[in-house]
């Protein structure tokens, strides 16, 4: 794990992109880096210090899935998506971990993801209610770590430390980070125990065009195909990352932890966003990401349902998520 402290000042910097109004006051205001880039390497859109590194979290899964395909992960398109996926750990995703785990005779015992609730605020619940005890397969990343875990065993790896940073498996990760979104500046670990690498926004952002522009028939092409067929897969009912999807045809979309957020478009644009506070709740980015795209000339009627995001007051709408600075 390197040790030096990153600069904070590009999150310090950040600009206000977002505005959360109640009754026509400003409730909250939110300092965000967006980026877009095109197939050509041009950035339509930059706003804040794009070029500087972030931890991607969640939203860097469809890299480390790819890197996983180059080396021999072969799953149906649904599976796959589930290894790309912050599920909500909704049945049908439960199922889905154990079948990717069973292709290599492995159950659930062998996932070293943090144990958890779920994600899903319904799923959640009925844990709650029935007393069940967190779980590594109701964690989120536990799509991730069953693809882990099969392409190790295909690649005849050692699973008792697939997480450790020297193991073969995140030594390929960390070299396919590295070539497809760019340097590496900082290692560390990310919340389900798997190595997390720091790269630059806009290398997150080119990533994601490039995946969702590749071919059929190419590695990234499998992956992208993947988390379109099967968007409930990526996220679950209810999530946005799931409705951004099935919302604007052809894109794939990962949402992330600390709000960070990215897509790719089938023309090979790519957008990327980080917010500088991490926003709790997942309004800030939602809107930024929804605002981005509209500005780039994506528009469709489910896209401006998730840029239009109400602030209720009694359960009627008394102000809104209003992203600022943009033009969309």
């Amino acid at each position: 794990m390197t040790a030096q402290a990153p600069d904070p000042t590009a999150l310090d910097d950040a600009p206000v992109l977002v505005h959360v109004t109640r009754g026509g006051f400003v409730e909250s205001a939110h300092r965000a880096t967006l980026v877009a880039t095109d197939a050509a390497g041009g950035t339509p859109l930059r706003h804040g210090r794009v070029d500087d590194p972030v931890l991607p979290r969640s939203s860097l899964k469809p890299v480390q899935a790819l890197a996983m395909v180059c080396h021999g992960l072969d799953l149906p398109p649904h599976l796959l998506a589930l290894v790309c996926s912050s599920h909500s750990a909704e049945e049908v995703h439960r199922e889905a971990v154990a079948e990717i785990l069973a292709r290599v005779d492995l159950d659930l015992t062998a996932l070293q993801n943090t144990p958890a609730l779920p994600l899903g605020e319904l799923e959640h619940a009925r844990w709650l209610v029935a007393g069940t005890a967190p779980a590594p397969v109701a964690q989120d990343c536990s799509g991730k770590h069953a693809g882990m875990l099969v392409t190790c065993r295909v690649n005849g790896w050692p699973i008792e430390d697939y997480l450790d940073p020297g193991h073969p498996l995140q030594q390929a990760i960390a070299a396919t980070t590295a070539e497809v979104v760019g340097p590496v500046s900082h290692t560390t670990v990310d919340g389900c125990g798997a190595p997390l690498f720091a790269v630059p926004l806009s290398g997150l952002a080119a990533s994601f065009g490039h995946l969702a522009s590749a071919g059929a028939e190419s590695d990234e092409g499998r992956v992208a195909a993947a988390m379109r067929a099967a968007p409930h897969m990526v996220g679950g009912t209810g999530r946005d990352v799931t409705a951004f999807m099935e919302a604007v045809p052809g894109l794939i979309a990962k949402d992330g932890a600390e709000s960070v957020y990215a897509a790719g478009l089938p023309d090979g644009r790519g957008v990327a966003v980080k917010v500088a506070d991490g926003a709790p709740f997942a309004r800030a980015r939602q809107g930024l990401l929804a605002h981005a795209l509209l500005e780039l000339g994506v528009d469709t009627p489910g896209l401006r349902a998730l840029a239009d995001q109400p602030v209720l007051g009694h359960g009627r709408p008394v102000g809104a998520v209003e992203v600022v600075g943009l033009g969309a």
